[in-house]
């Protein structure tokens, strides 16, 4: 009798169901802006005459339109776009911003609708607020960092971050709690030609691509 009660105790006391975990209040942000948002990022491949050219997507109609970074497309030759859940597909620049905004839109044509990213307001972001980011860094897809609005670039219009933004993370989401995109990944500073992240990133305002995607009439309401 005494065996089978601890046994019994072993269970009760040694297993914690998944849905029984606790998360602290800031955990549980970050759960569920991923969750929400990743369904709504890609991974960029843009085939150049010396290599790959990699980066982030965001979808913003469903139909398969994506913004990214102009830097990201520019002078390509084929590009592969590549959704949450493994699909494939071959994208078309539908538009293009010049260097100074560095924003593109491509096209994809989904096999079913595509989950889409909500945008913020560039002009209530402040220094101090959490930031996340989702990006490819390095290959790796889906992967989530953290950080804050380190200072605000008015002179250059740039949202300045400590969130890991690396190689590969160009064009893709800066999220503000909410899961909001408050900016578009742009570059890091790399004073030493590290291509790593060295704590300093910067983010295009995404009222800079609301108005981008306003002006080309090219995204269904």
């Amino acid at each position: 009798m005494k065996k089978i009660f601890f046994i019994i105790l072993f269970f009760v006391v040694g297993y914690t169901p998944s849905f029984a975990l606790n998360y602290e209040p800031d955990e549980k942000i970050n759960i569920t802006v991923y969750e929400k948002i990743n369904p709504a990022i890609v991974a960029i491949d843009a085939q150049l005459d010396d290599g790959v050219s990699a980066g982030t997507g965001c979808v913003v109609s469903s139909d398969g339109v994506i913004l990214t970074g102009s830097h990201v497309v520019e002078d390509c030759k084929d590009i592969d776009v590549t959704t949450y859940n493994g699909q494939v597909y071959k994208a078309k620049v539908i538009a293009q911003m010049g260097k100074n905004k560095d924003l593109a839109l491509l096209r994809i044509e989904p096999k079913s609708p595509l989950s889409t990213v909500r945008f913020g307001d560039s002009e209530e972001v402040k220094v101090g607020q959490k930031v996340l980011a989702i990006g490819n860094p390095f290959g790796f897809s889906g992967t989530l960092t953290q950080g804050i609005v380190s200072r605000i670039d008015y002179a250059k219009n740039r949202i300045q971050t400590d969130a890991a933004i690396n190689p590969g993370c160009s064009g893709g989401p800066l999220l503000n709690s909410a899961g909001e995109v408050i900016g578009i990944n742009q570059s890091i500073y790399n004073p030493d030609n590290n291509i790593s992240n060295i704590g300093i990133g910067f983010a295009i305002p995404v009222n800079d691509a609301k108005t981008f995607i306003q002006n080309t009439n090219l995204v269904s309401k």
